[in-house]
């Protein structure tokens, strides 16, 4: 299916490339050497809209469709990962369920910090014992007059160290499996709730990404978030239009790679031309672009799909399913290009290849989108 960006689509992708390379890409390098959040640059982003990309104007966001939210997705990742999941963790993972099952009071209190920067946001699913199989949840909410007391561990939290706003999945009811989940509204201030240093990891280094605790956690009954023991549904409806987001990381993190790629075979020369002269580094090329171009339209599908108010949660397994194989397979590709400075921090070909092996990871594993999509199919 061709896809021709509208005029503000086309405004959205030149005006959030010309921030994210003025304002990210200077210090990516810095921020994944350090492991270090980018702190100074929420402020920033929440002044160009990018943290309120889903919220409706009326709470202080930007209302921006799903299309040109993912192409800024792309955008950022393509400059600075950790910065691009950062937004989309933030916007789909724990802006999305607010605007969408929020009661009007809860949109009004949270929303319009959350669009502004003024607070993060993160999502709390992932538990030591309940990763894909996320109806294990073992965290519980026991009902206590107008509070529910929060117990248990969640872990892999995007933002956790600096969310000030997290959307929690905890067990409230005795029904069994997934039926008894409820999601809740977690304010970073509340009595028993922490939040643990951050884990060290492969790739998007700069991302805080930290385990929490509840230890009889109390917080208001009014914070369940949608209907008490649908959080599962909560969970997994958001979950489809996040897979999309970091389909969209996938394509960002390839299409820098690639970038790289080409400026050095222009530049490298052996055996007396530069090696872009050479067909093997030719067809790896063709193949690289060929892959990019396929990942980024199964994105813009999903995305449309979203837009449009029509299913799609297969098309977002499938975009996530194929830009998680794919960009592990053009960044790999592009350290081969560049050759022996590829492996070294020298060129920036090596943090490409370690961010992009999380895609296939988060936001549900490359074996969980087979579940996803063979079941579209064989019901």
């Amino acid at each position: 299916m061709p896809f021709q960006l509208s005029d503000e689509q086309q405004l959205t992708q030149s005006s959030v490339r010309e921030f994210a390379e003025a304002e990210v890409l200077p210090i990516a390098v810095e921020v994944d050497r350090n492991h270090r959040f980018p702190e100074e640059t929420v402020p920033k982003l929440g002044e160009m809209g990018l943290l309120g990309m889903l919220i409706p104007e009326e709470y202080g966001g930007s209302g921006m469709d799903p299309l040109s939210y993912n192409i800024a997705i792309e955008e950022l990742s393509r400059c600075c990962a950790t910065t691009g999941v950062l937004v989309e963790a933030h916007s789909s993972l724990c802006s999305w369920p607010i605007v969408h099952y929020g009661t009007e009071e809860q949109k009004r209190k949270y929303l319009p910090d959350l669009a502004s920067g003024a607070k993060l946001g993160a999502f709390g699913l992932t538990e030591p014992n309940a990763g894909s199989d996320a109806g294990g949840t073992q965290t519980t909410a026991v009902r206590d007059g107008d509070e529910f007391i929060l117990n248990g561990q969640k872990v892999f939290i995007t933002n956790g160290g600096y969310a000030g706003t997290f959307v929690v999945f905890a067990r409230s009811t005795d029904a069994p499996g997934t039926r008894g989940v409820s999601a809740f509204i977690v304010e970073r201030d509340t009595p028993g709730f922490t939040v643990a240093p951050p884990e060290d990891k492969l790739g998007i280094c700069g991302s805080s990404t930290t385990p929490l605790f509840f230890d009889n956690a109390r917080i208001p009954a009014a914070n369940l978030l949608g209907e008490e023991g649908k959080g599962f549904h909560v969970a997994m409806a958001t979950l489809d239009g996040g897979r999309t987001g970091i389909a969209a990381q996938g394509v960002g993190i390839a299409q820098a790679a690639f970038e790289e790629a080409v400026k050095y075979a222009k530049e490298r020369v052996q055996f007396g031309a530069p090696i872009a002269k050479l067909q093997a580094i030719q067809w790896m090329i063709a193949d690289m672009a060929t892959d990019i171009e396929a990942g980024r339209l199964l994105v813009y599908q999903a995305a449309d799909l979203e837009g449009r108010g029509e299913p799609h949660g297969n098309a977002s397994a499938m975009a996530k399913l194929y830009c998680g194989q794919m960009a592990t397979r053009v960044t790999n590709e592009a350290i081969q290009v560049h050759g022996g400075v590829g492996y070294t921090a020298a060129y920036s070909a090596e943090r490409h290849y370690r961010d992009a092996r999380i895609i296939g990871i988060y936001e549900g594993t490359n074996e969980i989108q087979r579940l996803v999509i063979s079941r579209n199919y064989l019901k």
